[in-house]
């Protein structure tokens, strides 16, 4: 998530705090110092290979899904432009013979709603719906270990779908609803949907309307402009290759290949801003590379790897590339971050409120031995082992203190929002449905309460008391179910407003996002205060380590 400013704060000569595991890092501190700028001058005289050993990233292509659901509405269009003086190649499926046309103007592509001979019936069963991937892909490893055959997918929020090409018949559908059910998993049930339509593609070249299903769109230069509006400075420019795909959903997919090194490029300006400081930035682009490289199964169900949004890493191309950015991308080329010779689940966010969480704080699954709670300051201002935030009353000291923390100038480090009754009502209804749970239908929340929290604070169980019954939000969820808070580092204040009834509550707390792993907003602090980047991700990734990326780490 881009920021717009960083914190001004300055200390004079401050004590440093070693995060856990440092001791055993800060010999190798100026070494990396100095393969930096050795590696920044290497990139820059485009000598790489001598840099030390071979990196494996120039030779990865990625395929970013830059448009991921093209033709949910009947009225969308892209326009797909050639930069000056190039031109775009189109090749396509003419019936058995592939096609080659080649233009220099504009290609305009929309969808229209073609009928079909007979109504189709389009049917999945639908295991669960989650608001992450990461849910989503544990909910996924458990129904396996039952011996049932699962792809996640995202029509919008993510899902697990019993795998199409195994429940092949609205038999078998129904057996394995059946079986489900009478199992206890009742969130399981069947999505069918009658099409009397599908969108189509077309485009006219040279007064010739075409609509192939697939589309490889090229050019000289392996530069293209995307237009997804009517104005011509909100197109952006990608480079590599495009490619128009159906998929799993009945519409189409326009997805971006791409060389790692370049898709970065167009990641760490809008992830950590143009403006941070040097280490920070070098930070945001080997974990954005790390990112990249253990996550490339997300969208398998759709044939491409990654998404552009905040859902994988927001990707914008070239738009918004700054020369720091790209000098900081050059100095860490082809590094990863490690643990065991194994990539690290490089997750990240804006801001932790303070403490960073662990990776069960968020989701479901087993916790990665790097990512524990960190109290996000570069002093010891706070020990977790003896004021441990599952406590209340130690968490609300903890969320009411300002000062000391790396994140203490930003906007989002603390909050307090308040909302009305009838607006979380609105909101939880809303949730619930999404979620096909029985209690979407009450009609009066009676209260809320905090059950449970983990060492690091975050919710892990939130209980809602309605006219139907009482049920429980967990972890991450706690976020989609309600607009007011931003994180799950929070505490909440009954409000009555001087009614004899409530009002509604106050949501309390800090942080933006979930909280796990580097903290944007923090390592900023820690560059400005001096820190290097090893030393900035040994901090929130303890005992990890940068290596190059080779055939001998295993994703």
């Amino acid at each position: 998530m881009r920021q717009n400013q960083y914190a001004t704060k300055q200390l004079d000569n401050p004590p440093q705090r070693r995060a856990k595991g440092q001791n055993q890092v800060s010999r190798k501190i100026s070494y990396w110092h100095f393969s930096r700028i050795l590696l920044t001058t290497f990139c820059l005289l485009g000598l790489t290979a001598a840099s030390g050993p071979e990196s494996k990233s120039d030779d990865v292509v990625l395929k970013i899904g830059i448009v991921q659901r093209f033709g949910e509405q009947p009225t969308a269009k892209l326009q797909l432009e050639p930069t000056k003086g190039d031109r775009l190649q189109l090749r396509f499926k003419a019936g058995q013979r592939e096609q080659t046309l080649v233009t220099n103007n504009p290609v305009k592509l929309e969808t229209v709603m073609q009928a079909l001979p007979q109504p189709v019936v389009d049917e999945v069963v639908v295991l669960g719906n989650y608001r992450t991937f990461e849910t989503a892909e544990d909910s996924a490893e458990s129904l396996r270990s039952q011996g049932i055959e699962v792809e996640i997918a995202q029509p919008e929020r993510w899902q697990v779908w019993a795998k199409r090409d195994v429940y092949n018949t609205p038999l078998l559908r129904r057996l394995l609803l059946q079986s489900l059910q009478a199992s206890g998993k009742k969130t399981a049930y069947l999505d069918t949907k009658i099409l009397q339509k599908l969108p189509r593609v077309s485009w006219v070249v040279d007064g010739k309307r075409y609509n192939p299903n697939y589309l490889k769109i090229s050019s000289s230069k392996n530069l293209i402009r995307v237009n997804k509006g009517t104005k011509p400075e909100s197109a952006r420019l990608y480079a590599g290759k495009l490619k128009l795909q159906p998929n799993a959903y009945g519409t189409y997919s326009l997805v971006n290949e791409v060389p790692l090194e370049t898709y970065l490029r167009g990641v760490v300006p809008h992830e950590i801003g143009t403006n941070a400081p040097v280490a920070a930035v070098e930070a945001q682009a080997i974990l954005a590379r790390t990112y990249v490289l253990r996550n490339l199964r997300r969208f398998a169900v759709d044939d491409y790897q990654l998404c552009a949004d905040t859902h994988c890493q927001v990707y914008y191309g070239l738009n918004g590339v700054a020369p720091n950015t790209d000098r900081a991308i050059a100095a860490t080329r082809g590094m990863v971050l490690t643990y065991q010779n194994q990539l690290v689940d490089a997750l990240y966010s804006s801001t932790t409120g303070g403490v960073t969480a662990s990776f069960s704080d968020v989701w479901n699954g087993a916790d990665r031995p790097y990512l524990q709670p960190v109290v996000d300051a570069a002093l010891n201002i706070w020990d977790l082992s003896r004021q441990n935030l599952a406590d209340e009353s130690n968490f609300r000291q903890f969320i009411n203190r300002q000062q000391g923390f790396n994140e203490s100038n930003w906007d989002s480090f603390r909050w307090r929002k308040e909302t009305s009754v009838e607006d979380i009502t609105k909101g939880l209804q809303k949730f619930l449905r999404a979620k096909k749970s029985p209690y979407s239908k009450f009609k009066k929340l009676e209260a809320m309460a905090i059950v449970k929290r983990s060492t690091s604070g975050r919710i892990l169980e939130l209980a809602v008391k309605t006219d139907i019954g009482v049920f429980t939000l967990h972890k991450d969820e706690v976020r989609s179910a309600f607009l007011a808070p931003t994180s799950t580092l929070f505490y909440l204040q009954p409000l009555n407003k001087g009614k004899p009834s409530l009002w509604g509550y106050a949501f309390i707390g800090g942080g933006l996002g979930h909280g796990v792993g580097l903290s944007q907003t923090g390592a900023q602090n820690l560059a400005k205060l001096g820190w290097s980047n090893p030393k900035i991700l040994q901090f929130y990734y303890p005992g990890t380590q940068i290596k190059i990326f080779s055939e001998e780490i295993q994703p």
